[in-house]
């Protein structure tokens, strides 16, 4: 494809991500950065370990939950149009929406599907095919999520919402959720490699995912990417060039390059609003809509990361300072994500001297120990604190019943790692140590004060076991 003529070369970047790649064990990772009105690109390793070519700008990787961010722009592109109202109940477009929770079913707004606060549980696990009816089929079978809170009521990461929302641009534009986005985005923004379908995929060069084995080893990452259904929130396949492109369009005025206007420059500003404050979240400090706020060494960044199977990738921007990053890997978990904050932190201290550094926790306190250590759960997953005497542990694992009722094999579960208070009320914590060191949340407390949840990667995990100290 044509590159950007404003493209300038830089041996700092290429430097760091080379030697933070080879680091952290990475087969292939492309980074690319908009600064000074100019676009960098460095590019590093391999596309996979068994069938290796070089990674270069215009190499596919899986972007995960970036993809939530093209959902959240699409539908407000059918709001600028007025096709929808964000403060509309789902149901006026999705008229057989069925919940657990019949009341929950009737109040969910889109705005709370697109800022986290429908209070849906994480995921619907179930593969609904490949068919052009998959987000219609997962919508049927959203009566087997839990309903964690009333809508409205606090923020909680969720998939389902966004594949729910999805099915509100299928509904509204009579087109497939990925004929809309092309048709929305993609085609008007000349977004040339980014695409959803396996078969426009296989023919480009892409990256597989890597995930270590217990014996150490990187092995390949199957399956490749989740369902279909999944797309809305999760399957956005891409280049970094495309994603550089992607986040120019946002810190614009809502145009295309080709003057074509997308978006009116209000809603784009909306977007990065906070429309639900976060706490103590390593996410942010607020979510907009579809992006994830927060302040950095004085500066306001607007952002959002993705999770694959073996593949990660963030995308942060500046507006105030008309600058991006964008960071994709191809291992993980406990390397790519560490592999890409890195990155992220580098490129914000070079580019604009902003430092970015985590909080040191507190002391290990044995009474505070006490009130915390237990087991953990969502729909999909447990967290397991515990405690040694000198300090605390989370371990995070795919739930045995979902791993064996799988057709292929899921991610591997996370090694045990460090966990530390935070100074404030003692709900604060960071992950001190391991592929998750850095990630922040927040212990949940009942009217008595007991401890009955913890929020990990911005998701409710309810307690369910206490464990004797």
């Amino acid at each position: 494809m044509d590159h950007n003529p404003n493209e300038m070369p830089d041996k700092r970047l290429l430097d760091f991500i080379t030697a933070t790649a080879q680091k952290c064990g990475i087969p292939g990772v492309a980074v690319g950065v908009w600064a000074d009105g100019r676009e960098n690109y460095a590019c590093y390793g391999v596309t996979s370990i068994d069938n290796p070519l070089p990674v270069d700008r215009d190499t596919l990787f899986v972007l995960g939950s970036v993809t939530k961010t093209y959902t959240a722009t699409a539908l407000m592109c059918l709001v600028a149009n007025g096709l929808i109202e964000l403060k509309a109940p789902v149901r006026r477009y999705v008229p057989d929406l069925t919940l657990v929770d019949e009341q929950a079913a009737t109040a969910i707004t889109v705005l709370n599907l697109l800022n986290h606060t429908a209070g849906l549980d994480w995921r619907v696990n179930v593969d609904t095919g490949e068919g052009d009816d998959a987000l219609a089929r997962e919508v049927a079978a959203l009566p087997e999520l839990k309903q964690i809170a009333p809508p409205g009521v606090r923020a909680s990461y969720s998939q389902a919402g966004y594949d729910l929302a999805g099915r509100i641009i299928e509904k509204v534009t009579g087109l497939t959720y990925e004929e809309a986005i092309a048709s929305l985005l993609f085609e008007p923004l000349r977004l040339s490699h980014s695409f959803f379908s396996r078969d426009d995929v296989m023919t480009r060069r892409f990256t597989v995912g890597h995930n270590l084995g217990e014996d150490g080893k990187l092995y390949i990452a199957r399956p490749w990417r989740h369902w279909r259904s999944d797309n809305p929130g999760a399957g956005l396949v891409s280049s970094v060039e495309n994603q550089i492109r992607w986040a120019r369009f946002h810190l614009g005025d809502g145009s295309a390059e080709s003057g074509v206007r997308i978006l009116p420059a209000e809603m784009l500003r909306r977007m990065k609003e906070p429309s639900v404050a976060l706490q103590g979240s390593s996410l942010g400090d607020a979510i907009g809509i579809g992006w994830f706020l927060r302040e950095v060494g004085g500066v306001r960044t607007v952002g959002h990361g993705g999770s694959a199977n073996g593949q990660f990738a963030e995308l942060l921007t500046v507006p105030e300072r008309n600058f991006a990053v964008v960071a994709v890997s191809n291992a993980g978990p406990d390397i790519g994500m560490a592999f890409n904050k890195s990155v992220v932190r580098w490129a914000l201290e070079h580019y604009l001297a902003v430092v970015d550094y985590d909080p040191e926790p507190l002391p290990h306190n044995e009474v505070q120990a006490r009130e915390i250590v237990g087991i953990y759960e969502n729909d999909m997953m447990t967290l397991t604190i515990g405690s040694d005497g000198t300090g605390l542990t989370v371990a995070c694992g795919i739930k045995p019943e979902i791993r064996a009722a799988a057709s292929t094999e899921p991610p591997p579960d996370l090694p045990p790692s460090g966990i530390g208070l935070l100074p404030g009320n003692g709900e604060g914590y960071i992950i001190t140590s391991g592929g998750l060191k850095g990630h922040r949340g927040f212990f949940t407390r009942d009217e008595r004060g007991a401890v009955v949840g913890v929020d990990m990667a911005g998701r409710l995990f309810k307690r369910s076991q206490t464990i004797p100290v």
